[in-house]
Formats: C-alpha cells, sequence, structure tokens
C-alpha cells in the first residue's frame, strides 16, 4: 500500500534543489530543504503520539513552518484540520472538541487563552509562530530528517474541514487522499500548470483555496510559490513581476485595480490570473481586461468539493458564470423539491458528482444521507442553471449563505449568538453589497418587549465572541420582522430594503 497523496505531491521533489517557497524576506526554500522539515515535523508528531487517522487542529498564522506541518500530516498518515485564524476561543473550543484533535497547535500569543480548552477536549497543546517559533519548533528541531511514509488508502482521510451549518453546528467536511489528488490532477490539466510556473501565493492557507488548491496544484506541477504571509497590496505590486499566474479573491483584483500603478506593462509577462471564493463582478472583469488585457479565469467550489467547474483556459471566459465542470466532473441542475433533473436554462440546486466530492460529515450520519446521495452526487444548496453552451450560472445561494471576502457566512449561526443576547427577542441576518468584499452582514434586531437594543455595546460583544468576518457591520432594530402566512421570516424583504447599506451616499 502507498500513500496517495505524500507519493504525487512530495516525493518526486525529495532531495532536489529547484526553488519552492519564495519568502517575504528575500530567501527561497528548496523542494529537497522543504521536505527534509517535513520529515522533521512528523517525526515530531509521532514522538507526540499522534497516530494515522488522528485529527491535528491547526490555528496559526501562515508560514513555511505551517505548511510543513500540513505536509508532516499527510505523509505520516494525520488528518490534518485547518482553522480559521480569525476564529475565537469560544469557536475554537467546538471545532477541538467536535474533531476529538489528538494534538492541538495554536499560536504562541494564544497559549494560556487556549490551554483550557485543550485540557476539556483532551488533546495536546503545541504552539506555532509567524517566525517559526514555539514548542512545537523546538521539538522539530530536534529530529532526525528522515521518515518513511505511513501507508494510507484512497479512501482514508486526509483532512477535516469545517464549514458552518444552516442549523448553527458547524459540518466537518472530510476528504480523502483520492478527493484532493484527483481535485489538484483536474486543475493542473484545466489551468495548464508546470514547473516552469510562478505563483504569487497572498491567500491563506487555512481554507481550501490557498491550501488545497494553490499550494497542492503547485506541488503537483513542480512550480515554485511566491509565498507572501497575506495580501498586501504594496508587497503584491513589488513582487508580481517575479510571477507567471495569481490565484486570488475578488477583493485582491478590485484592491489592485484601485492602483494606478497596476498595469498592462506589470502584468506583460503573466500567464494567468484566477479568481474564486466569491463572485467576481462583471464591472471587475470588464475593468480588469481594459486595464491589463488579461481576461480572469473565475472558478466554482466548495469546501466539501474542493473546484467543481472553471472557465475554460482556452476559450471565451464569461462573466457571471463560473464556466464548465472540470474533467471527472459531472455537473446537473435539479428540482429542489423532487430531485429531478431541470432542462437547459431552468434554475434550480446544482448537483455534483466525481472522485472530488468529499466523504461526508464528521459524525453527522443523517446530514451526510440529506446532501449527498447513494449515487455519488452532492446536492450543493446553490442555486444555479446550465445554458445551451453548456456554462453553469450561480444565480443565487440556498440556504441564505453570504459570501464576505471569500469566507462562507451562515446567517443562523449569527442568529443563534445575537437572539442568546440580553433584550434581543429574534434577529435576522442578511447579506447586502458590499463596494470591497462582495457581501457583508446585517443584523436585524427585535427587542424584548419594552427593552432598548444598544447597538455599540452588541458590536463589542460580537467583537469579542465572533470571528471578524462574521461580525454584523451594520445593525438595524426593528420592531417586528416580516413573516408569511406559515410564519417564516421574509428575508427577501430585508435584503430589498437594506440593500444600499454600504454603498456609498451620492453627493
Amino acid at each position: 500500500m502507498t500513500n496517495p497523496l505524500y507519493d504525487a505531491l512530495f516525493a518526486p521533489h525529495e532531495g532536489k534543489t529547484t526553488p519552492f517557497l519564495k519568502l517575504s524576506d528575500g530567501t527561497t526554500v528548496s523542494h529537497g530543504a522543504f521536505l527534509q522539515e517535513v520529515d522533521r515535523t512528523a517525526n515530531a508528531l509521532v514522538s507526540l503520539g499522534v497516530a494515522p487517522g488522528d485529527r491535528v487542529a491547526v490555528h496559526v498564522i501562515k508560514s513555511r513552518q505551517a505548511l510543513a506541518l500540513y505536509a508532516a500530516c499527510v505523509k505520516s498518515g494525520a488528518v490534518f484540520l485547518p482553522l480559521n485564524t480569525a476564529y475565537t476561543p469560544r469557536e475554537l473550543e467546538y471545532f477541538v472538541g467536535d474533531s476529538g484533535a489528538a494534538l492541538f497547535v495554536c499560536d504562541p500569543s494564544e497559549e494560556a487563552e487556549l490551554r483550557d480548552i485543550a485540557a476539556q477536549t483532551g488533546a495536546q497543546l503545541k504552539t506555532l509562530g509567524a517566525n517559526g517559533e514555539g514548542s512545537l519548533t523546538d521539538l522539530v528541531a530536534a529530529q532526525p530528517a528522515a521518515f518513511t511514509p505511513v501507508a494510507r488508502d484512497k479512501d482514508d482521510l486526509a483532512a477535516l474541514l469545517y464549514t458552518s451549518g444552516t442549523t448553527g453546528r458547524s459540518k466537518g467536511a472530510m476528504l480523502t487522499h483520492e478527493n484532493l489528488l484527483s481535485n489538484a490532477k483536474s486543475l493542473v490539466e484545466a489551468w495548464r500548470f508546470t514547473r516552469d510556473d510562478v505563483l504569487l501565493h497572498a491567500l491563506p492557507i487555512f481554507h481550501s483555496h490557498g491550501l488545497f488548491v494553490a499550494t497542492n496544484v503547485m506541488l503537483l506541477a513542480g512550480g515554485s510559490m511566491i509565498f507572501l504571509p497575506k495580501f498586501d497590496v504594496e508587497t503584491v505590486l513589488s513582487r508580481l513581476p517575479e510571477a507567471t499566474t495569481m490565484m486570488g479573491v475578488p477583493t485582491f483584483y478590485t484592491r489592485l485595480l484601485d492602483e494606478a500603478r497596476f498595469s498592462k506593462d506589470l502584468v506583460a509577462h503573466m500567464r494567468l490570473f484566477i479568481s474564486g471564493s466569491a463572485p467576481l463582478l462583471a464591472d471587475t472583469h470588464t475593468q480588469f481586461e481594459d486595464r491589463t488585457g488579461h481576461r480572469i479565469l473565475e472558478r466554482y467550489g466548495m469546501t466539501e468539493t474542493s473546484m467543481n467547474t472553471s472557465n475554460p483556459y482556452e476559450g471565451a471566459r464569461r462573466a457571471g458564470t463560473v464556466g464548465f465542470p472540470l474533467p471527472g466532473v459531472e455537473a446537473k441542475v435539479c428540482d429542489p423539491e423532487t430531485g429531478a433533473e431541470l432542462p437547459t436554462g431552468e434554475i434550480g440546486v446544482l448537483w455534483v458528482r466525481g472522485p472530488n466530492v468529499f466523504k461526508g460529515y464528521w459524525q453527522m450520519p443523517e446530514k451526510t444521507r440529506e446532501e449527498l446521495r447513494d449515487d455519488g452526487f452532492f446536492i450543493t444548496g446553490d442555486l444555479s442553471l446550465i445554458d445551451a453552451k453548456g456554462y453553469v450560472h450561480i444565480v443565487g445561494r440556498g440556504k441564505d449563505l453570504i459570501i464576505s471576502g471569500g469566507y462562507n457566512i451562515y446567517p443562523k449561526e449569527i442568529e443563534l449568538f445575537l437572539d442568546a443576547l440580553p433584550n434581543v427577542k429574534e434577529s435576522a441576518v442578511i447579506g447586502a453589497p458590499h463596494p470591497d468584499f462582495g457581501e457583508s452582514v446585517i443584523a436585524v434586531l427585535v427587542p424584548e418587549d419594552g427593552a432598548t437594543i444598544d447597538a455599540s455595546a452588541i458590536q463589542e460583544i460580537a467583537r469579542r465572541d465572533l470571528a471578524g468576518f462574521k461580525r454584523p457591520r451594520h445593525i438595524e432594530v426593528v420592531a417586528e420582522l416580516p413573516r408569511n402566512t406559515m410564519g417564516k421570516v421574509q428575508k427577501n424583504q430585508l435584503r430589498e430594503k437594506f440593500a444600499a447599506a454600504f454603498q456609498p451616499v451620492a453627493s
């Protein structure tokens, strides 16, 4: 038995001096040097008692050491669980506890605050900082740079990624070696990546986009990455001349367009710009092409599936669409009530099937049965249509999903949080168009009878207990929420009423 992910992504680079990571301080880490660090990290995991199949929860800032930890989990057979760096202790307690993580790795600055969570959930706690400092790093440094890959099957778990649920309880999507590897292979083929490519990587690596799309694709292709801690306009402008490709969220591209220095000459050598994680406005497409001569390639994916569709590398990249199903992926639009496939051009719920589709939700068999059919089709919940030319259009989102800056936000989770606060009788959370983030969060609150709601106090509590991307950026207090005859809150009316909350006021 082999280790599918390690054998395909990492093993071909062992001992090679070819460049892999070009860091923000100007240094370059070769493939071979990186894999030696991976071996030491894998030995450190084993020394801590982490066994194949154990979950390793990681809440750390992006760094080469954090990336080596992902690779070490693959090589040692552990299940990698990356957690958004914006999560608060209140949120982390659920993820670490629900996953049954054997090891919890956090930033050194969080150690005191998270020690109790680790103790309560039975996880060992180690630290890893942005500059590589921490108790895990100290342990890694003392290990030998040789480790034999642990045998894994294609259906064994490689990662566990949590995606918020409409019931308020987050769901852990179980991703196998085959899920991740098949998707990387499809993307390398679809986007024409080779060992000559240099990817400008400014995405976080706690998210599927930055980790399983960007990193796995570059490992499989054998290219290198300009590995930046975060998206910073000045840094990106200065490093773009070294790159051939870039992956980003719409916010990256709107902020670059705000800079006059972002010009056709600056990106004349670039091969490809890719956007995802949130819809790209047609106006952004047009502005970008007018400014640079490049047509951004937009694609569509989910935590449960990685990438499903992509606009073509060769051919028309159509604004407002997410292109065609990737090689090996099937897509169909179905009636949300009956599940029957709908004719071309009709709007329904998108179903997808392929080797990229996850194994199911962690410890949620009923939820898995609801959304993952026996024939392998996954019900995405996204409202869509497939036009006569085969392009997939995402025309709306089921379950009132909000996507802000590339992050998925499910209103029910925030509503449960708000409803529990003093003086709040009930709440409705909606998304409204935002010029920078695509959408942002609005909370519409109804006070308890005779009570007054202090919006500033609620904002303060949200700052303490909710990740930044989930916090309501605007709060409205109303006497009652609009409802239909069945008592269901009419969120469409709220979205219409507050659609301009984040738009500039005309002078």
